[in-house]
């Protein structure tokens, strides 16, 4: 075949980012599945719809089934861009507790799982009965707790990599290594409200969950500081391992070496910055 012709047939791939933000209460989580309606799912449809092809996405991570993202990203893959404002689409069909703030045209074909060095997740916790917070931040009617042993125990989890003790499902994951970069707690100002934030290179299944309950433990005087420690540094793993409740959790920053976005952190109600007004370091 002449070149000029092969040319001619040669197909090209357009890679897009989507920047997004979702709350999670009523989807089983990010990832397509038969076992419930799904972001992902949610997210294709529409833009099947609207660009009139089938499409599939590649998320940056999964989330459970009731966690939120105040930021998210997903790459698309196209053959030829479209010429309309797909922002404005999308916005418009998609259901109110999925929004999509940016899309972002890619140089070759960087990868929104893969290519991420790092993601922080928040925790929000409120300790009095609210029902504005009910399904934005989780409900732990505790009247006391030892907030100076949460701080020492959250101290620790940078100095350790191996989190197979706060991993549900550790043998499906191909290492249970983590480099946990930061780990702190606020708190408001009134002390009724707690907000757990966390950054690293990856996390395993229901790790942060995992961990926020042991903290929790911590706190309450039920698990020592010591017996956190072993859970850590050696394979002593918990005999029962609860999750923190999931409506509290947000995967609320991604990192890539080539993309650092600031979070849209008025998406959700409690996903100020914690520097902002109201929150302190513990």
């Amino acid at each position: 075949m002449p070149l000029i012709s092969a040319l001619k047939k040669q197909t090209y791939t357009l890679r897009y980012f989507f920047h997004i933000g979702y709350k999670g209460s009523h989807y089983k989580g990010w990832q397509r599945h038969p076992y419930g309606i799904n972001v992902q799912q949610v997210l294709e449809s529409a833009l099947t719809r609207i660009l009139k092809t089938p499409v599939a996405i590649v998320g940056c991570g999964r989330t459970d089934a009731g966690v939120h993202a105040s930021q998210y990203f997903f790459h698309l893959d196209v053959a030829i861009p479209w010429t309309f404002d797909l922002v404005f689409r999308l916005n418009k069909v998609l259901p109110p507790d999925i929004a999509v703030f940016d899309i972002i045209p890619m140089d070759g074909l960087p990868h929104a799982r893969f290519d991420a060095t790092a993601r922080s997740y928040d925790y929000f916790i409120h300790t009095s009965k609210n029902p504005f917070l009910s399904d934005a931040s989780a409900l732990y009617l505790f009247s006391h707790l030892h907030l100076d042993q949460m701080k020492a125990a959250t101290a620790l989890l940078p100095n350790y990599t191996d989190y197979r003790s706060f991993c549900i499902t550790p043998a499906e994951h191909r290492s249970t290594i983590c480099h946990i970069q930061s780990a702190q707690w606020f708190i408001t100002s009134n002390g009724d409200r707690l907000r757990f934030q966390i950054t690293a290179n990856r996390f395993l299944s229901r790790m942060i969950r995992i961990v926020v309950g042991k903290l929790l433990q911590v706190g309450t005087g039920t698990l020592s500081l010591a017996e956190f420690e072993s859970y850590l540094a050696t394979d002593n793993s918990p005999r029962q391992l609860h999750p923190a409740h999931p409506q509290g959790l947000y995967l609320s920053k991604v990192t890539y070496p080539y993309l650092d976005l600031t979070p849209r952190s008025s998406f959700s109600p409690v996903s100020g910055q914690p520097s902002g007004t109201g929150w302190h370091e513990l």
